[in-house]
């Protein structure tokens, strides 16, 4: 059974939003597993991961590290905004 979900994440700025963007380009264009498909899109002040995936299992898995990636991502541009 295939399974499909879309993450919206809402930014303050088009420069936050295309630093996200950027960081998680290299694991779209490259996928590590073959059982999702995963697709970045841009909606005015959004950033959407779109992943289709073979079964539940696969979309759970794929989802669970995009958004430990995303939450890596955030900790740094906190780490960065308050080392400045």
């Amino acid at each position: 059974m295939k399974a499909h979900a879309a993450v919206h994440l809402q930014f303050s700025s088009e420069k936050l939003l295309k630093s996200f963007a950027d960081a998680l380009s290299p694991e779209v264009n490259q996928p590590v597993v073959s059982r999702a498909k995963v697709a970045l899109e841009n909606e005015k002040t959004y950033l959407v991961l779109r992943v289709d995936a073979d079964n539940t299992i696969a979309l759970r898995s794929t989802l669970n590290a995009y958004l430990r990636l995303i939450n890596s991502i955030t900790s740094v541009i906190e780490l960065l905004e308050r080392s400045s």
